[in-house]
């Protein structure tokens, strides 16, 4: 290492070293910068990068040595070969050339320091080749440890360099690759000279050679010059680059046009066009789009909506507008598009799903509105008829209920199929939401035509829809209105079709009905009352009446029933036996029957005595599956005793899903709720369910007591209830007793309980005085 810095100090003209220094770290850092251009090209132009990466390496490191030898003073002039000198040049440049264009081809993760190795081997080369270029009075002497050093040291560096150009990232990538490629060149050429001796001999002719003066000026300026056109190529190009990757990048397509030509585009128009470039340049725009129709085929500014001729003869729509540019010294058109397939078929879409349902692909309310209004205004002006069917599926609520909404939804798709095959072009068949759909049949003679058309969906129905083969069929019920007898407004016919719809639903499902006044009456007055019934417990509508169960022994009052009243505002006092099957049939029930419990279970808990409640529930009720939670929740609210609630159920409660009803008194039972089974000898009486269930108590329907007097068989029948209550250990109360000759008879019988006006009407509720008795008709007791 000393006899380096010696040979730098003694033998070395500092300024043109320091020269030297700064040529090879120009060159080196242009070498970098062209490195990484071409590590990022692909093709053809990483080959192009990789040969203006190798020149300028090599020319910076040929300009390093030869300037470096002008600096060195060997004690005898020195000359240079020309041909030699020029040779050591192309050494320099084809080492460099073979060394990167491996280091960017190998996978390898030593491709870049044995490339590295290679280019210290070749700039070792080109040092050789320069040497034997001087031309002096002597021989040159070599050192063999000097130049082994230089040969090893050298390569080994410049193997480091490209490993940190290859591993490292950022800014540190050129920093040090650069720095480090530096120091390769400075130590293979400082150290190979620190073991030059020049020998003088007077034997050697002195040959023709270039003066050093000249050579330097030469190198100097060749050098300079290469560099920096190296340099100012990379930051040209990396410009012109990037402005047209960012034109290429452009989700906009561009077209250059000059003197009504086009000149140049990007590669979003050219995609547009399916075209190449080479074919749309010297082409008139006005070629490439389809005037929009009754207008010449001319390019406004924009922006304006045009169609894009393309090579396959396709025509995409586009928004055109052209904007005036200078470019390349010259006054130019700029054309952009923009693509508006996508936006287009969006918009089709969106119209699509406006006017049509999104899972049937059927119109859709506000469609079948429209053109019904349309349907309608036709009609009128050309005195025609037309029919509006309104549709509802049976058993549709249950399938998809137990089947799930993905199967429902298979369902309606292959209801709306049905439809569909069913209806004629001049049908319009829509889907109104839920299960509910609607036709609209226009240009035929009615009702012919109507009958016609719903026999065909009732056939299709019949054959595609087995209700007893398959559990997740369904069925249909339709109701037909006929314009303009059943009415002149579209309001009025749906009105009108849906009651018949109602009315058809109510006749056993399955079927079509017409729309007639007369019958359909009863209907809309009973649909009313449904609607009305919905919000009667918010309007305060219903209240409750408590009706004694008194002991006939001692005439003690051992209970309560709370009975359902609801005076209508229009209607005044509405029986139960008229509004609670409207109730259970509208699903208006369960509301109601939970009001109920409540209000019942907080009337008990204000009583001075304990004495039980008892509230009828419906069989509807029970179809709830979180009945037992709703009832042990109103119980926590309340505070009332389990054991002093009686929940009163007919026998038609156990007819449906028996188990399930089961299994849900046997855990009321559990909870301490006495269990009272109404209405014992009517409907669905069975012995059966005595033995399957063990109820607290039986209560005696009131027709048998009405007739006790002239009805012998009703007088059997209640004794053989009371009888079989004893015999289980229950007790019996019979209801309906109004007279004393009744009450004779059934304390004969040995019933002990009884239940009518004989011993108390219906009246307030027991806390807010005394039981008043109420001049009212009996009304039958609510199924709440």
């Amino acid at each position: 290492m000393f006899s380096v810095i010696e040979c730098i100090s003694d033998r070395h003209d500092w300024r043109l070293v320091l020269v030297a220094a700064v040529v090879c770290l120009a060159g080196c850092a242009a070498t970098m910068l062209l490195l990484q251009r071409a590590e990022r090209s692909e093709g053809l132009q990483r080959h192009l990068w990789t040969a203006a990466c190798s020149f300028a390496c090599g020319v910076g490191v040929w300009s390093t040595h030869f300037i470096a030898m002008l600096a060195y003073d060997g004690g005898l002039p020195i000359g240079y070969d020309a041909s030699g000198t020029l040779f050591s040049v192309f050494v320099a440049v084809t080492a460099s050339w073979i060394a990167f264009a491996t280091a960017l081809v190998g996978t390898s993760r030593y491709a870049f320091p044995g490339a590295g190795i290679f280019l210290g081997l070749g700039i070792a080369a080109m040092h050789v080749t320069g040497m034997r270029a001087i031309e002096t009075q002597g021989r040159i002497a070599f050192d063999p440890e000097m130049s082994f050093a230089a040969v090893l040291f050298g390569p080994l560096i410049a193997a480091f360099a490209l490993h940190a150009f290859h591993a490292l990232g950022g800014a540190r990538k050129l920093v040090a690759s650069t720095l480090l490629l530096v120091l390769a060149i400075c130590v293979l050429h400082f150290t190979s000279m620190s073991g030059v001796t020049l020998v003088p001999d007077p034997s050697v002719a002195a040959a023709d050679a270039f003066d050093p003066v000249w050579l330097a000026g030469v190198v100097v300026v060749a050098s300079t010059t290469l560099i920096l056109t190296a340099m100012g190529a990379l930051f040209i190009d990396r410009h012109l680059t990037d402005l047209r990757g960012l034109a290429n990048a452009s989700l906009e397509g561009m077209v250059i046009v000059c003197n009504g030509r086009i000149i140049d585009a990007n590669e979003r128009f050219v995609s547009l066009c399916g075209a190449k470039a080479a074919d749309l340049v010297g082409r008139r725009p006005e070629e490439l789009f389809a005037p929009p129709s009754g207008r010449e085929r001319q390019i406004d500014n924009g922006p304006a909506e045009v169609e894009l001729i393309c090579a396959d003869g396709r025509l995409v729509p586009v928004e055109h507008v052209c904007r005036t540019i200078e470019y390349r010294g010259r006054q130019c058109d700029v054309i952009f598009v923009r693509d508006l397939s996508a936006r287009k078929e969006a918009e089709r879409t969106i119209e699509h799903l406006a006017h049509h349902d999104a899972l049937t692909d059927l119109s859709n309310r506000s469609s079948f509105e429209r053109r019904m209004s349309q349907a309608l205004t036709v009609a009128a002006a050309r005195n025609e008829q037309l029919a509006i069917f309104c549709l509802d599926l049976d058993r549709f609520k249950a399938v998809n209920d137990i089947f799930g909404h993905g199967e429902g939804d298979r369902i309606l798709r292959k209801v709306a199929d049905l439809l569909r095959a069913a209806a004629g072009e001049a049908e319009t068949v829509a889907r109104l939401g839920g299960d509910e759909f609607a036709i609209l049949q226009t240009g035929a003679a009615q009702p012919e035509a109507a009958r016609q058309l719903s026999d065909r969906i009732l056939r299709l129905f019949a054959e595609e829809m087995d209700t007893h083969r398959d559990p997740m069929a369904v069925g249909v019920s339709m109701g037909v209105a006929i314009y303009p007898g059943d009415g002149t407004t579209a309001e009025r016919l749906c009105n009108n079709a849906d009651t018949a719809l109602y009315r058809a639903k109510q006749s056993g499902k399955g079927i079509a009905c017409f729309f007639d006044a007369e019958m359909d009456e009863a209907v809309r007055s009973r649909r009313q009352m449904e609607s009305d019934l919905r919000h009667a417990i918010l309007r305060r509508q219903l209240f409750l009446e408590y009706q004694p169960l008194v002991d006939v022994r001692d005439d003690r009052v051992v209970g309560y029933e709370a009975l359902l009243r609801w005076r209508h505002p229009e209607r005044g006092l509405i029986g139960p036996n008229v509004f609670i099957p409207i109730a259970e049939e509208s699903g208006s029930i369960i509301q109601i029957g939970e009001w109920v419990l409540e209000q019942a279970c907080a009337e008990a808990v204000r009583w001075a005595e304990p004495l039980p409640v008892s509230v009828n529930i419906s069989p509807v009720q029970f179809l709830v599956p979180s009945l037992f939670d709703q009832i042990a929740a109103i119980l926590r609210r309340t505070g009332l005793e389990p054991r002093r609630l009686e929940l009163e159920l007919t026998e038609a409660a156990l007819v449906h899903n028996r188990e399930d009803v089961l299994a849900a008194l046997v855990r009321l039972r559990l909870l301490g709720v006495r269990i009272v089974m109404d209405d014992f000898g009517t409907g669905h009486s069975s012995l059966a369910n005595l033995q399957t269930f063990p109820f607290d108590k039986l209560k005696i329907d009131c027709s048998f007591t009405a007739a006790l007097d002239r009805d012998p068989a009703a007088h059997a029948i209640i004794r053989a209830i009371i009888a079989l209550g004893h015999s289980l250990s229950l007790p019996v109360v019979t209801e309906g007793v109004e007279t004393e000759r009744q009450k004779q008879i059934i304390m004969g019988e040995g019933c002990r309980q009884i239940q009518g006006f004989l011993t108390g009407r219906p009246g307030v509720a027991p806390s807010a005085g005394a039981n008043p008795s109420s001049d009212a008709p009996a009304l039958r007791h609510a199924d709440a």
